[in-house]
Protein backbone atom coordinates (compact mmCIF):
# COMPACT_ATOMS: atom_id res chain seq x y z
CA UNK A 1 0.00 0.00 0.00
CA UNK A 2 1.35 3.43 -0.99
CA UNK A 3 1.04 6.21 1.54
CA UNK A 4 0.80 9.78 0.32
CA UNK A 5 2.71 12.27 2.44
CA UNK A 6 1.51 15.84 2.40
CA UNK A 7 2.69 19.05 3.98
CA UNK A 8 0.67 22.20 3.34
CA UNK A 9 -1.82 20.01 1.41
CA UNK A 10 0.89 19.41 -1.24
CA UNK A 11 1.60 15.82 -2.30
CA UNK A 12 5.35 15.53 -1.75
CA UNK A 13 5.69 12.35 -3.82
CA UNK A 14 3.97 13.96 -6.81
CA UNK A 15 6.34 16.95 -6.77
CA UNK A 16 9.40 14.75 -6.28
CA UNK A 17 8.15 12.38 -8.98
CA UNK A 18 7.92 15.19 -11.53
CA UNK A 19 11.37 16.50 -10.60
CA UNK A 20 12.86 13.00 -10.93
CA UNK A 21 11.16 12.45 -14.30
CA UNK A 22 12.59 15.74 -15.59
CA UNK A 23 16.08 14.73 -14.40
CA UNK A 24 15.70 11.40 -16.26
CA UNK A 25 13.99 12.90 -19.33
CA UNK A 26 14.91 16.61 -19.64
CA UNK A 27 12.60 17.10 -22.63
CA UNK A 28 9.59 16.64 -20.36
CA UNK A 29 10.36 20.05 -18.81
CA UNK A 30 9.65 21.90 -22.06
CA UNK A 31 5.95 22.75 -21.87
CA UNK A 32 3.52 24.99 -23.71
CA UNK A 33 0.60 26.68 -21.98
CA UNK A 34 -2.35 28.34 -23.67
CA UNK A 35 -5.37 30.54 -23.20
CA UNK A 36 -8.08 31.69 -25.57
CA UNK A 37 -9.71 35.06 -24.98
CA UNK A 38 -12.96 36.13 -26.65
CA UNK A 39 -14.50 39.60 -26.71
CA UNK A 40 -17.88 39.79 -24.99
CA UNK A 41 -18.83 43.42 -25.68
CA UNK A 42 -17.60 46.83 -24.66
CA UNK A 43 -14.39 46.22 -22.71
CA UNK A 44 -15.53 42.84 -21.42
CA UNK A 45 -13.88 39.59 -22.47
CA UNK A 46 -13.59 36.04 -21.20
CA UNK A 47 -10.53 33.82 -21.11
CA UNK A 48 -10.88 30.08 -21.56
CA UNK A 49 -8.16 27.92 -20.04
CA UNK A 50 -8.31 24.14 -20.28
CA UNK A 51 -11.67 22.91 -18.90
CA UNK A 52 -12.10 25.60 -16.22
CA UNK A 53 -14.90 28.13 -15.90
CA UNK A 54 -14.26 31.20 -18.06
CA UNK A 55 -12.27 34.02 -16.47
CA UNK A 56 -13.97 37.37 -16.97
CA UNK A 57 -12.20 40.66 -17.61
CA UNK A 58 -13.51 44.23 -17.75
CA UNK A 59 -12.29 47.76 -17.16
CA UNK A 60 -13.30 50.08 -14.34
CA UNK A 61 -16.00 52.64 -15.17
CA UNK A 62 -13.39 55.42 -15.14
CA UNK A 63 -11.69 53.70 -18.09
CA UNK A 64 -14.94 53.18 -20.01
CA UNK A 65 -15.79 49.71 -18.77
CA UNK A 66 -18.67 48.39 -16.70
CA UNK A 67 -16.49 47.21 -13.78
CA UNK A 68 -17.87 43.66 -13.77
CA UNK A 69 -14.51 41.91 -13.37
CA UNK A 70 -10.80 42.59 -12.78
CA UNK A 71 -9.03 44.28 -15.67
CA UNK A 72 -6.04 42.72 -17.48
CA UNK A 73 -3.36 44.54 -15.45
CA UNK A 74 -5.05 43.44 -12.20
CA UNK A 75 -5.08 39.90 -13.56
CA UNK A 76 -1.38 40.18 -14.40
CA UNK A 77 -0.64 41.22 -10.79
CA UNK A 78 -2.80 38.32 -9.62
CA UNK A 79 -0.91 35.92 -11.89
CA UNK A 80 2.35 36.97 -10.25
CA UNK A 81 0.82 36.59 -6.78
CA UNK A 82 -0.60 33.17 -7.64
CA UNK A 83 2.74 32.04 -9.02
CA UNK A 84 4.55 33.18 -5.87
CA UNK A 85 2.04 31.36 -3.65
CA UNK A 86 2.59 28.15 -5.62
CA UNK A 87 6.35 28.64 -5.30
CA UNK A 88 6.14 29.14 -1.54
CA UNK A 89 3.83 26.14 -1.09
CA UNK A 90 5.98 23.84 -3.25
CA UNK A 91 9.35 24.91 -1.86
CA UNK A 92 8.16 25.04 1.76
CA UNK A 93 6.79 21.54 1.36
CA UNK A 94 10.04 20.28 -0.17
CA UNK A 95 11.94 21.80 2.77
CA UNK A 96 9.53 20.31 5.32
CA UNK A 97 8.27 23.75 6.39
CA UNK A 98 4.64 23.93 7.45
CA UNK A 99 2.88 27.13 6.42
CA UNK A 100 0.26 28.59 8.75
CA UNK A 101 -0.62 31.63 6.65
CA UNK A 102 0.54 32.90 3.27
CA UNK A 103 -0.59 36.07 1.56
CA UNK A 104 0.89 38.17 -1.22
CA UNK A 105 -0.21 41.79 -1.68
CA UNK A 106 0.75 43.35 -5.00
CA UNK A 107 0.58 46.75 -6.59
CA UNK A 108 1.99 48.24 -9.74
CA UNK A 109 2.48 51.73 -11.13
CA UNK A 110 1.07 52.36 -14.58
CA UNK A 111 0.90 55.67 -16.47
CA UNK A 112 -2.19 55.77 -18.74
CA UNK A 113 -0.78 58.31 -21.25
CA UNK A 114 0.40 55.69 -23.74
CA UNK A 115 -2.64 53.41 -23.33
CA UNK A 116 -4.92 56.37 -24.11
CA UNK A 117 -2.83 57.40 -27.15
CA UNK A 118 -1.56 60.59 -25.50
CA UNK A 119 2.11 59.54 -25.61
CA UNK A 120 2.66 56.98 -28.38
CA UNK A 121 6.38 56.75 -27.60
CA UNK A 122 5.88 55.97 -23.91
CA UNK A 123 5.50 52.76 -21.94
CA UNK A 124 1.96 51.38 -21.77
CA UNK A 125 3.01 48.79 -19.20
CA UNK A 126 3.87 48.82 -15.54
CA UNK A 127 6.77 51.04 -14.53
CA UNK A 128 7.26 48.96 -11.38
CA UNK A 129 5.59 46.16 -9.43
CA UNK A 130 5.84 45.58 -5.69
CA UNK A 131 4.88 42.44 -3.82
CA UNK A 132 4.73 42.10 -0.04
CA UNK A 133 4.65 38.53 1.24
CA UNK A 134 3.18 37.64 4.62
CA UNK A 135 4.32 34.16 5.62
CA UNK A 136 3.58 32.72 9.04
CA UNK A 137 5.35 29.52 9.98
CA UNK A 138 7.27 28.03 12.87
CA UNK A 139 10.37 27.94 10.63
CA UNK A 140 13.40 30.00 11.60
CA UNK A 141 14.11 33.40 10.04
CA UNK A 142 17.05 31.84 8.19
CA UNK A 143 14.83 29.08 6.76
CA UNK A 144 12.22 31.62 5.67
CA UNK A 145 14.89 33.84 4.06
CA UNK A 146 16.26 30.84 2.16
CA UNK A 147 12.74 29.87 1.11
CA UNK A 148 12.01 33.42 -0.05
CA UNK A 149 15.21 33.60 -2.13
CA UNK A 150 14.42 30.27 -3.76
CA UNK A 151 10.85 31.27 -4.61
CA UNK A 152 11.87 34.64 -6.06
CA UNK A 153 14.67 32.96 -8.00
CA UNK A 154 12.41 30.32 -9.56
CA UNK A 155 9.07 32.05 -10.20
CA UNK A 156 8.08 31.60 -13.87
CA UNK A 157 5.78 34.64 -13.84
CA UNK A 158 8.32 36.68 -11.88
CA UNK A 159 11.04 35.78 -14.35
CA UNK A 160 8.75 36.58 -17.29
CA UNK A 161 7.92 40.03 -15.92
CA UNK A 162 11.48 40.77 -14.85
CA UNK A 163 13.11 40.37 -18.24
CA UNK A 164 12.45 41.12 -21.85
CA UNK A 165 10.44 38.34 -23.46
CA UNK A 166 9.76 38.18 -27.17
CA UNK A 167 6.05 38.64 -27.82
CA UNK A 168 4.64 38.05 -31.28
CA UNK A 169 1.10 39.39 -31.86
CA UNK A 170 -0.26 38.74 -35.34
CA UNK A 171 -3.54 39.62 -37.00
CA UNK A 172 -4.80 36.53 -38.79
Amino acid sequence: MTTTTTINAVDIQAVAGLANKIVEEPGVASTTWSSKVAWDEGFRSVASVRDFDPIASDEPAALGGTDTAPNPVEQLLSALGNCLVVGYAANATAAGIEVEQLEVELEGDLDLHTFLGLNPEGNAGFESIRANVTLKSDATEAQLAELHDKVVGTSPVGHTLGRSVPVAIELV
